[in-house]
């Protein structure tokens, strides 16, 4: 029978011996973390960039330039901010060209701090983003509170009289912050996208990579090819294998380094022709992708569905840097099998 004094002393004991534990085990969990997050220390190049886009607005127009800045919220350069910006309706929810496909013909371009938006059979219209200090409310962009700013009435007016022959009905949005506030969302959380890769208004992520023989390859499939575009990536490769994306896990572009942190799953918004805003009559290229680019691992299945896959999701793991048209892109070495489609 244990005395007191030697119940006292098994219990401490035990304590720290399951203390110990937790300690190790959270240790091991770290470690594992860590290197899983390290970046490769050797690197193979797979091509250049091509092709470097930003949407300051989401679903209006792209703006290309051969060099941006990279940051956690996105490209940037000077008050050119990828996707901080956003239409929305007059119950706070936004709108992409999902829903109004006329969105893509919107054309923004940024001189200094002015922005100023163009379409066909209007007069253009321009804000200064220096002087956009109104108070902050919540908007909803998949179902998710993200902060805003109003940008005003005259902006207001002229994308609702563009997209809905009306004079109200849609206002524009900015994001005020310097970094990302949104959770990953459900749908994405089996994947390897953090907190810090959400950025301020897209889907999923603030990067997008299209690789230029992946759509030549797809291309090959359709009576009527697309363009890069239509995906609306933000680095474009040329020089790779088609496909071998899947299997990048850590890229680098120039300088500044990307993890792959989810395929990018594919959507209605494909169809859009980006020139006149128009839906393809026979869902071209979507059908045609998920006849073979579809996520067939059972882990992942369930968080896609029958969406198809082209390109990758990046999340920045650098320092922030900056990346220009014609820079070299590696890719880590080993390559990974990640949760991809059956290879085609």
């Amino acid at each position: 029978m244990l005395l007191g004094a030697d119940r006292t002393r098994l219990t401490y004991m035990s304590a720290v011996v399951v203390g110990a534990g937790t300690v190790a085990v959270f240790l091991w969990w770290w470690w594992a973390k860590r290197q899983k997050e390290k970046p490769p220390s050797k690197w193979r190049k797979v091509g250049e960039l091509s092709d470097l886009v930003a949407y300051p607005v989401k679903s209006l127009g792209p703006v290309r330039m051969t060099s941006m800045d990279c940051t956690k919220l996105g490209l940037q350069s000077g008050w050119m901010r990828d996707r901080t910006l956003l239409v929305i309706d007059l119950n706070g929810h936004f709108v992409t060209a999902r829903q109004v496909p006329k969105m893509v013909q919107v054309i923004p371009s940024i001189t200094g701090s002015i922005l100023t938006l163009s379409a066909p059979g209007m007069m253009s219209v321009s804000i200064d983003l220096s002087r956009m200090k109104g108070k902050g409310f919540r908007v909803a962009v998949w179902s998710q509170a993200v902060a805003a700013c109003d940008c005003g009435e005259e902006p207001a007016r002229w994308l609702s009289r563009f997209l809905l022959q009306e004079d109200v009905g849609y206002r524009l949005v900015y994001y005020p912050l310097q970094y990302p506030m949104r959770e990953v969302r459900k749908k994405i959380g089996a994947f390897w996208v953090t907190s810090d890769d959400t950025g301020a208004y897209p889907d999923a992520t603030s990067y997008c990579l299209i690789n230029e023989s992946s759509v030549t390859d797809l291309n090959s499939r359709l009576e009527e090819p697309v363009a890069p575009e239509n995906f609306r990536p933000n680095f474009v490769v040329k020089g790779a294998v088609p496909y071998e994306e899947d299997r990048w896990g850590w890229v680098k572009v120039g300088n500044v380094i990307f993890k792959n942190v989810m395929p990018c799953t594919r959507c209605i918004f494909t169809t859009i022709d980006p020139a006149t805003g128009t839906k393809n009559p026979n869902a071209e290229p979507l059908k045609t992708l998920r006849s073979y680019r579809q996520i067939t691992d059972p882990t992942f299945r369930p968080f896609t569905g029958d969406s198809p896959v082209m390109g990758i999701h990046l999340g920045l793991r650098s320092s922030n840097g900056t990346v220009k048209l014609g820079d070299p892109v590696y890719v880590g070495e080993p390559t990974v099998q990640l949760p991809m489609v059956t290879p085609p």
